[in-house]
């Protein structure tokens, strides 16, 4: 048969541990018109055996390769173990191991020649095994326009061959090997349609990303296109989906799968002491000079962003708790761990794991710090108290603030160069001066690296050498904030002019704040900054992050603020106040304060404009404006907390009445059940008496 003939070839990489997964995925291989070629690492003086045990497994030709053989359509072909493999023309070719030079990446090799060879029509398969081997292989296949699978590298022991070619970013699907030739056969099926090359799919892509921020407020929209492209094609086949627009609109009317596919997106992947050296570095060099450095009565405060299940905070909480001995024993630490994923969080909070993190915790540490609940471990007490769970959302939420430590592992490489630095920038100012930044092996912290000493440049462990941290609030804000521009699914496209317009709006803004010297800031009905113009540095203090305006300013502004709140919440208009005094530096400045209600259109919740300046000069015009005065103010403020506690009191005494009606109308509701009851019961003495009687 000519290569013109042929349909599909697939060739399989394995290496360590790749038996039982070949003969799994031949369990389930169909005779569908392709072939297989298996290409595993063996010893030159090894005989394999594998073409007698695969038989028992397919019901395929199986066979070793022979020099210039020509590969037909539902067979199978073995490498032989002293020989290299390439295929050309249709047909495979073996050379000596013994007259090739450098390390011997057999499955490179063979995929290279496949891509070359057949194009959109090659799929390589990564099994288990260890090293690199076919990471090179499949970048070759790809580019080719054909597609890549790799196991599910989480349930293999031998997982690096599959995790290096995922960290590519051009794996199509991870799967088990037994699910394998579904995906296959729809492939084939599809002539190679199943969301390869489809126009569409970054429109559905899209599409799908609003979908899932509007409906469940996650935004995945700077995450890496190729980390979510592979994960929406595994969840539309598992549902049987060839096209993505069709997968798109089963999301619009199928909740539950919306939701799973969020979740999928979410990485939570963990284990105990994952890249134990990296660990023993912490335990040895790190954690003692941390201890040794607190202030008398101070608390260790470390932050684990994406904490997914919570083993890796609990294997610091233990680390952390061997060391507070002696002089140190009653030195409190709390460890603040958070993830998106609501349920890895249930999880971490009941702290139950499988026996099976025996492998990475020692005997000594599980009889110490964990209990054993039938199959399971469960972390003991003293060890749970120690860390603290919560719902963050790294992408939206403030950071947590003066950490000792904090640990961002293998999340940040989802992520786009832009949202990286964002984040970057916001672990940054969580952290105190000579705080600790712990990142995953691939993860570079090049925005923030001018701040930070490398520690241990392997594991990635950095010290903050900044002092002073400026509030960016730009760089967060609270989850579905209001943007009155923002863009549906549903919607019909835009006008680029519009995007024009609204760019050169922002650019003017910003001018005219930059050239005023002014800072803006937008807030919502509980003072929370939504949007910031101006530099913040100059009248808010630094002390640390907080989304609420009232904590970021200085007492006498404080107080300026909230009176001038009030007054232009009530008469809707703008409320101005000046010669307020503050301190910068060394100098002591006045300023200007300015509060506006913001009205836009089909926009329910009330927003205010806040605006600061610097009083230079006092002109006439600003004669008729109030002036600063503290204890006039501090007057004002009592009797604005006056009038509000008493409007609260009645809101309460209303609330009060409403319970009280909702207690009657409970009672009168639970009469008339134990009446319905009463009935019943009568009824069925009646039955039972009549059938007593016959």
């Amino acid at each position: 048969m000519s290569v013109k003939e042929l349909q599909y070839i697939i060739a399989i990489g394995a290496s360590a541990g790749g038996l039982e997964e070949i003969n799994s995925f031949f369990d389930h291989t169909p005779c569908d018109g392709v072939s297989y070629i298996i290409v595993q690492h063996l010893s030159s003086d090894f005989k394999s055996r594998m073409a007698e045990l695969l038989a028992r497994h397919s019901k395929l030709v199986i066979m070793e390769a022979k020099d210039a053989m020509t590969v037909k359509a539902n067979q199978v072909y073995l490498i032989p173990n002293d020989k290299f493999m390439t295929i050309r023309g249709g047909k495979l070719y073996l050379s000596e191991k013994e007259k090739m030079h450098g390390p011997n990446l057999t499955i490179n090799r063979f995929f290279n020649s496949l891509a070359a060879d057949s194009g959109r029509k090659a799929i390589g398969v990564i099994l288990s095994g260890l090293g690199s081997d076919g990471t090179e292989g499949i970048k070759s296949i790809k580019n080719a326009g054909g597609m890549v699978i790799a196991r599910n590298p989480e349930t293999t022991e031998f997982n690096s061959m599959p995790s290096n070619a995922i960290a590519t970013g051009l794996v199509d699907f991870v799967l088990e090997p037994a699910l394998m030739p579904d995906i296959i056969e729809n492939y084939v099926k599809h002539s190679g349609n199943i969301f390869i090359g489809d126009r569409n799919e970054e429109k559905n892509i899209k599409s799908i990303i609003e979908l899932i921020k509007e409906q469940l407020t996650l935004d995945f929209s700077d995450y890496k296109p190729t980390t979510i492209l592979r994960r929406i094609k595994r969840r539309a086949t598992d549902n049987n989906f060839v096209l993505l627009e069709n997968y798109y609109d089963f999301l619009k009317e199928t909740p539950g799968e919306l939701e799973a596919l969020a979740k999928d997106f979410l990485i939570s992947v963990t284990s105990f002491f994952r890249d134990k050296e990296a660990f023993d570095f912490i335990e040895k060099k790190v954690l003692p000079g941390m201890l040794e450095n607190l202030a008398p009565g101070e608390e260790l405060k470390m932050w684990v962003a994406g904490c997914a299940t919570g083993e890796e905070a609990y294997s610091l909480a233990i680390l952390i708790k061997e060391q507070l001995t002696g002089k140190l024993k009653d030195t409190v630490a709390k460890i603040f761990a958070t993830d998106i994923d609501t349920v890895a969080l249930i999880h971490a909070r009941n702290g139950i794991f499988k026996t099976d993190i025996s492998k990475h915790i020692s005997a000594e540490r599980l009889e110490k710090f964990f209990t054993k609940e039938n199959k399971n471990y469960k972390v003991n007490a003293e060890i749970r108290s120690m860390v603290i769970f919560a719902q963050h959302d790294l992408v939206k939420n403030p950071p947590y603030c003066n950490m000792h430590f904090i640990s961002c592992r293998n999340l940040l490489i989802y992520m786009m160069p832009a949202l990286q630095k964002r984040i970057f920038l916001m672990l940054l100012f969580g952290l105190k001066k000579n705080g600790y930044l712990f990142l995953g092996a691939s993860e570079n912290p090049m925005p923030i690296i001018q701040n930070l000493e490398i520690v241990n440049k392997k594991w990635k462990i950095y010290k903050n050498l900044e002092t002073k941290r400026a509030i960016s609030l730009d760089t967060f804000s609270l989850p579905q904030m209001i943007d009155v521009s923002e863009k549906r699914p549903f919607d019909k496209p835009k006008k680029s002019l519009q995007k024009t317009k609204d760019s050169l709006a922002e650019a003017v803004n910003l001018n005219l704040i930059e050239e005023l010297n002014s800072l803006a800031i937008c807030i919502d009905e509980n003072n929370h900054a939504i949007k910031a113009y101006g530099d913040t540095t100059k009248y808010l203090l630094q002390k640390n992050f907080n989304l609420n305006l009232t904590e970021l300013l200085p007492d006498n502004v404080a107080l300026a603020f909230n009176a001038m709140r009030v007054e232009a919440l009530k008469l809707n208009k703008k409320a101005t106040v000046r010669g307020i005094k503050i301190k910068r530096g060394q100098e002591v400045i006045t300023i200007n304060l300015s509060v506006s209600p913001l009205n836009i259109k089909d926009v329910e919740q009330e927003l205010l404009m806040v605006s600061f300046t610097e009083d230079k000069e006092v002109t006439t015009e600003q004669k008729d404006t109030v002036v600063f005065d503290k204890k006039v103010f501090l007057d004002k403020y009592t009797l604005d907390i006056q009038n509000e506690v008493m409007e609260l009191k009645a809101k309460l005494h209303s609330t009060y009445e409403q319970l009280d009606r909702s207690n009657d109308n409970m009672q009168s509701f639970n009469e008339e059940l134990l009446s319905a009851n009463e009935e019943m019961q009568r009824d069925w003495d009646k039955i039972s008496f009549t059938s007593m009687l016959e």
